[in-house]
């Protein structure tokens, strides 16, 4: 029986939590083995963390499941042909092609998502629309092999979605039991819905510098995707 090869993308401006979150989990699923990838092997600064011993992104021959983290990064990324060129080739033949938070930005680009339900962070799930994706507001959306998570912590719950169907319900719940995952916030205000209004225009205000570039790229983007 071959090897399982989970993937791992990265790139410049990656949220951290939106990768380790659901590595911590997939790392464990059996068989597997779990490859951290960036263009060109180079080391990936994280809000204060750096990754380094990177794979080459351009030497994986391939993957059964490819997973893109989401973060600020994705702006200048979904724009990178070079990175988005290894982004198509791997997720062509991937058995599951997967995302987490804003990283379903960076699948629509590669054309994966055109026609199917997409998660992403909600404050950018409006940008999936360009690209022909059907915006899903659950924490974990799944269209036939393309798996995605919301936003930053939703890559938790992403993560042991796939571990289910990796390896099966009561492996997934024994490590959730290992990993003591059973959260229960001290603030009820992790979506927009339910949080004070204050506190929303609050987040939505910090997010506003990042909007107009963010909605650029992300109708530049959507262009090059388009049939010439």
């Amino acid at each position: 029986m071959s090897t399982l090869k989970i993937l791992f993308v990265l790139y410049p401006g990656v949220t951290h939590l939106d990768f380790t979150g659901p590595h911590q989990v997939l790392s464990r699923a059996p068989g597997s083995e779990t490859i951290v990838a960036s263009l060109g092997g180079q080391d990936i600064e994280a809000e204060g963390l750096t990754f380094t011993n990177l794979a080459d992104l351009s030497k994986v021959d391939r993957c059964d499941v490819i997973c893109i983290p989401g973060g600020f990064g994705t702006t200048a990324a979904m724009l990178d042909e070079a990175f988005m060129a290894q982004v198509r080739r791997l997720g062509a033949d991937a058995k599951y092609v997967t995302s987490v938070c804003t990283g379903s930005l960076i699948l629509a680009a590669a054309g994966f998502l055109k026609g199917k339900r997409a998660a992403c962070h909600w404050a950018w799930r409006s940008l999936l629309e360009p690209f022909g994706a059907i915006v899903g507001e659950e924490r974990v959306v799944r269209d036939g092999n393309t798996i995605t998570g919301g936003g930053v912590t939703a890559g938790i719950d992403f993560g042991f979605v796939m571990l289910e169907e990796l390896a099966g319900r009561d492996y997934a719940e024994a490590v959730q039991l290992g990993l003591e995952y059973a959260p229960d916030p001290p603030f009820h205000s992790g979506r927009p819905e339910l949080a004070r209004p204050e506190i929303l225009a609050q987040v939505k205000a910090r997010m506003a510098s990042a909007t107009d570039s963010r909605s650029e790229a992300a109708l530049e983007a959507s262009r090059r995707t388009e049939p010439a």
